[in-house]
Parts: structure tokens; C-alpha cells; sequence
């Protein structure tokens, strides 16, 4: 049997929200080992003069307790 454990993250990116969640889990594996998923679990975006200048994530990742 595995021990999980789930983590919030909130990430940003200038290209894209697969960017901002790779980001996350980029950022989270720095200190976090064994990460299983990250379920982006929202999504939004900063408009400003009518183009998108940033993307952004909530992210909830999974990793395994050992």
C-alpha cells in the first residue's frame, strides 16, 4: 500500500497554462520527490488592453510518502 500526499500550487507563465502547470510541477520537484500527477485544478488568465499577458494555474500534485 502507497502513502499519498496532495499539495496546492499556484503557478504562472507568459505562454500558456501548460507552461504554468509544467512550471508547478518543475518548481515543486525541487524539494518534492516521487510526484505522481498534478491536476490542474483551475484555470485563469490576466487580460490586459485585450491581449492575455499572463496564464494561470492551481494545480493540486500528488506524490508518494516514502
Amino acid at each position: 500500500m502507497a502513502i499519498l500526499k496532495v499539495i496546492e500550487v499556484l503557478s504562472n507563465s507568459k505562454k500558456g497554462w501548460e507552461d504554468a502547470a509544467q512550471n508547478a510541477v518543475t518548481h515543486a520537484s525541487r524539494s518534492i520527490k516521487n510526484i505522481k500527477s498534478c491536476y490542474v485544478n483551475e484555470q485563469t488568465c490576466v487580460v490586459d488592453d485585450g491581449k492575455i499577458t499572463e496564464y494561470r494555474v492551481n494545480c493540486k500534485i500528488t506524490f508518494e510518502v516514502k
